[in-house]
């Protein structure tokens, strides 16, 4: 049925009028109808029918002709969507190149069918016209990888293909194929082979192909830098090609190629031109593919500037150490500075201002060194936790992981153990325990110079802590850049965003006589403390909320019955010490002890049980790269917002601005496609999204369209009027 098929494509000859012979093209009209009468009993398992147009035709095809037991989550359906072309015609691969854009599928309507992954395989280079494009010719597979949702039942696909055919034109194309896998014994189909055939040329790590990537780094200056990347091959090259995906914003010119005299190692040197958005190159995630004929290697590396030495793979590379000028250096930490003052005002910060209203109140009337002493000490833990999240960042990098501000709060113990903080804080404001808390805690009490020392250190480094999950402006350009560079950069510049956020604290130490002018600690701070207390609370639910989106409503659920219990205990304890009465085992600082522990433990013990799934997105669509350049392509306006739960700033967004009637209604209209990116959860496709625009925090918002291919970022406090002008621009107006 293969071998027969192909006539078929050969039939488009005598079709496009080319010189071909009466007995040819007797045979040839002979074997199609030999294909079409083969062809009437095509519904089998393994093959759907065709969907043909004048340049093309198409069907899924699987490599069993039923669903055995073993398919389910570890086992999916092995499948291919199978194109036949018309000669000189072409489809396009994952990454197009200068035009173009890929096959997409839609498998609205399918039954038990719980998601596909699309491999590609090996591509072709076309160029034409001073435009580099990648596709395929003639015929292709392009392997499926299938989960059903319930292993064992009948399975019925049905998907809609969008994909662009080239010739010397181009034509857009829809079409819809299906095919039906029951349940049952699986044997091998006829189009097993045709399938594995094309999933052999899928690019992996290069073992299987006998190719290593050796070298991959950046030379030149920073503006302009070439990609320099050495492979090597056991079997010698032919004729070696590379093919590099990068950020949007980042164009790659077509390589050039230096052979070594055996053949076993090859050269490329790819030039980079940075697009109108404009960007850096360095520190940005690439992936790199290595065709030479039918075999080849994809590898993922973050690019570097190095000295030729430097190792490759996964977020690896040289030590960073690109050519930076001091007055560039100078400029970025003169952002990092206004970017960390600037972030005294975002809403992530705003709860800690229970904590700092309090110290400045308990500085009234003290003496001026004191009062100076402990606003420095405030000021150093600022810093001191910012110097702490620059040595995470550098192991992070080192250890090849994603990196990015704010990702703790994608952890369900970090959000347990800052809830727990919380609570606590908010306990002692509420004088459910006089005693100070240990001096790594904070101390709220005024009881010495030494204690308050070690409170107001502690403060500041848990402002730090509830700061991270906001992006405020100039901050976003400041990490992205140290993230990008090595470890020297990326500790100064955390520096000084600590020093930035730290200046409030260091303005009053250097003018001590402000704290004094304030009325002096009397009866009435009993109802002050208890006032700002409230607002920690309620930072505390809004971190429990989070909780249950990343751990599921189980863990939430528990942790909250346990630190309501340990604020009762805290509060017994207050109210038998109040009373003269000895303490009962229920309000013992033991069993608040326990309690805490058990809060801490709770994530771990039943994260498992349950975790946080998708949920609805009404309008908006999951974010999706492919789909953005499809939307565009089609003349569509494109608005992507990747948030998270437990980011305070893009909370705000959404109800000031994306929410509101008049902003909503134009990003409903029919040329307007949303997508939006939930970075509650680790996501390794956000992570290389944000990256590929620089950005390594949120809120980020970005706008597409025609008039806008490559995107509109919008900054991080969004305005009507921001969303508005970038929507009409993007669309061409």
């Amino acid at each position: 049925m293969v071998a027969i098929s192909r006539f078929w494509a050969k039939l488009y000859k005598i079709k496009s009028g080319e010189s071909t012979c009466p007995v040819m093209a007797l045979g040839l009209f002979l074997a199609v109808l030999a294909s079409l009468t083969l062809a009437v009993p095509v519904a089998h398992g393994a093959a759907g029918p065709w969907a043909e147009n004048d340049h093309s035709r198409l069907r899924l095809v699987a490599t069993t002709d039923a669903l055995g037991p073993e398919v389910g989550s570890d086992q999916p359906v092995v499948a291919g969507l199978q194109f036949q072309l018309a000669p000189n015609w072409k489809i396009y691969w994952r990454s197009p190149g200068d035009a173009g854009f890929p096959p997409s599928l839609d498998w609205a309507g399918s039954e038990n069918f719980a998601g596909a992954e699309m491999e590609w395989p090996i591509p072709k280079r076309f160029s034409l016209f001073g435009l580099e494009t990648f596709g395929y010719g003639d015929e292709i597979v392009l392997p499926l990888l299938i989960q059903p949702q319930v292993a064992g039942s009948d399975m019925a696909l049905t998907a809609e293909v969008n994909y662009l055919i080239c010739e010397e034109i181009c034509i857009p194309y829809t079409e819809r194929v299906s095919l039906d896998l029951p349940a049952g014994p699986a044997a091998s189909s006829p189009e097993a082979s045709l399938v594995d055939q094309f999933r052999g040329l899928v690019p992996r790590d290069g073992g299987d192909a006998g190719l290593r990537l050796a070298e991959a780094v950046l030379t030149g200056d920073m503006d302009a830098p070439i990609l320099r990347v050495r492979a090597e091959a056991d079997a010698p090259f032919a004729a070696p090609d590379l093919l590099v995906e990068g950020p949007p914003s980042i164009f790659f010119a077509k390589p050039t190629v230096a052979l070594a005299d055996d053949g076993h190692s090859v050269t490329f040197e790819v030039a980079s031109e940075v697009g109108p958005l404009g960007g850096v190159l360095e520190g940005k995630q690439l992936t790199l593919t290595v065709i030479d004929g039918d075999r080849g290697m994809e590898q993922v590396v973050l690019s570097r500037f190095g000295d030729g030495s430097a190792a490759v793979g996964p977020g690896s590379g040289s030590t960073g150490q690109g050519s930076v000028t001091f007055a560039a250096l100078a400029a970025i930490l003169g952002t990092a500075l206004l970017g960390g003052l600037i972030l005294n005002l975002m809403p992530c910060v705003l709860p800690v201002l229970s904590i700092k209203l309090l110290s400045v109140v308990k500085q009234s009337g003290r003496a001026r060194g004191h009062v100076r002493g402990t606003f420095m000490a405030t000021a150093a833990g600022v810093i001191f936790s910012f110097l702490l999240l620059a040595l995470l960042a550098v192991v992070l990098k080192n250890a090849g992981l994603a990196v990015g501000w704010g990702i703790q709060f994608q952890q369900p113990v970090f959000l347990i153990f800052m809830t727990l903080l919380l609570v606590l804080f908010a306990c002692n404001l509420f004088g459910f325990f006089e005693i100070p808390l240990p001096a790594w805690l904070g101390d709220m009490s005024t009881q010495g110079p030494q204690q308050g020392y070690a409170g107001a250190f502690a403060t500041g480094a848990f402002a730090t802590l509830l700061a991270t999950p906001c992006s405020a402006p100039f901050l976003g350009t400041a990490v992205g850049f140290a993230l990008s560079r090595g470890a020297l950069e990326i500790f100064l510049i955390f520096a000084f965003l600590g020093l930035g956020l730290a200046l409030p604290y260091l303005l009053v130490a250097a003018f001590p006589g402000v704290a004094n002018k304030l009325p002096k600690p009397g009866a009435w701070m009993v109802t002050v403390r208890k006032v700002l207390a409230l607002p920690l609370l309620a930072t505390a639910l809004w971190l429990l909320s989070v909780l249950w989106v990343q751990a599921g409503d189980l863990v939430a659920v528990v942790a909250g019955l346990l630190l309501v219990a340990l604020s009762v205990v805290l509060w017994r304890g207050h109210a038998a010490r109040a009373g003269s009465q000895r303490a009962s085992l229920l309000a013992s600082p033991v069993l608040a002890g326990v309690l805490s522990l058990a809060v801490l433990a709770v994530p771990i013990g039943l994260a498992d049980h349950e975790r946080g799934g998708p949920r609805d997105l009404e309008h908006w669509g999951v974010l999706d790269e492919a789909a953005i350049r499809q939307s565009v392509a089609d003349g569509k306006v494109v608005f992507v917002d990747v948030t998270a739960d437990w980011c305070i700033t893009c909370q705000v967004n959404k109800r000031a601005v994306l929410d509101q009637d008049e902003v909503m209604a134009r990003l409903l209209e029919p040329d307007v496609v949303l997508q939006r990116g939930d970075w509650t959860l680790p996501s390794d496709a956000i992570t290389a999204y944000l990256n590929g625009h620089g950005r390594y925090g949120i809120p980020f918002n970005a706008v597409y369209g025609p008039g806008a291919p490559e995107g509109i970022a919008l900054p991080e406090i969004l305005t009507r009027s921001a969303v508005m002008e970038a929507l009409e621009k993007a669309g061409g107006g």
